[in-house]
């Protein structure tokens, strides 16, 4: 299955135009390239047509690719700089004052129960917990927001959020803090409960931006 294929054997098949081969290198990484365009555009749609962008762009750019760096890496390179783009002409701007460091790392250790065996109440309490916590993390300033996304949800390592930033890890370490302590301050304990469903990237988104992206590359 192309599912299985090295990123190398991807990216000969993708530069061809081989529609299955692009199909699987964006499965591959939608949603954590989708999870960082949000994080920085704090809009859904705009991070959808974000990030068919950044394919459209780097599927152009492929032949170019000499693979010095991972695949994902090169990707995400793309993806920010098409998010960072959009938000500078949008000169959307937020700013956070200094706050202490608090303890919301062990939330993300935590699994929901199935939703079979919740009420409906329940289920209908998280669902309200996780939109109260999308929109708090959505007034944290771009540059806090992709740090926490990509510490606590997609729990990426200091070392792997600064690669992929290309920040230094003393500054991820600063900006997951206080975004981390503001959200807490705000949300108190019900973060714990909804931490794992933020920014859900379903099937159903998975296979939108899929299908968008290969008709535009006539594929």
């Amino acid at each position: 299955m192309l599912a299985r294929l090295t990123e190398d054997a991807l990216i000969t098949l993708a530069r061809n135009r081989d529609a299955a081969a692009c199909e699987a290198l964006m499965r591959r990484y939608n949603r954590r390239l989708f999870r960082l365009v949000r994080a920085v555009l704090g809009n859904d749609a705009e991070a959808e047509d974000a990030l068919q962008d950044t394919y459209i762009h780097a599927f152009a750019a492929l032949g170019g690719f000499a693979g010095q760096s991972r695949v994902e890496t090169w990707l995400t390179a793309i993806a920010l700089n098409e998010a960072r783009d959009r938000l500078r002409r949008r000169r959307d701007t937020a700013s956070l004052a200094d706050i202490a460091e608090t303890e919301l790392n062990d939330a993300m250790q935590q699994h929901r129960p199935s939703v079979l065996d919740a009420d409906p109440e329940e289920v209908a309490a998280r669902a309200e917990t996780r939109r109260l916590l999308e929109r708090a993390i959505d007034e944290l300033s771009p540059n806090f927001r992709s740090v926490f996304v990509l510490r606590a949800v997609e729990q990426l390592s200091v070392h792997e959020t600064a690669d992929t930033l290309g920040i230094p890890e003393d500054t991820v370490k600063t900006r997951f803090h206080r975004a981390r302590a503001l959200l807490r301050r705000s949300l108190g304990e019900a973060v714990r409960e909804a931490m794992p469903e933020v920014f859900a990237f379903d099937g159903e988104r998975c296979d939108r931006i899929v299908a968008a992206v290969l008709k535009r590359l006539t594929l």
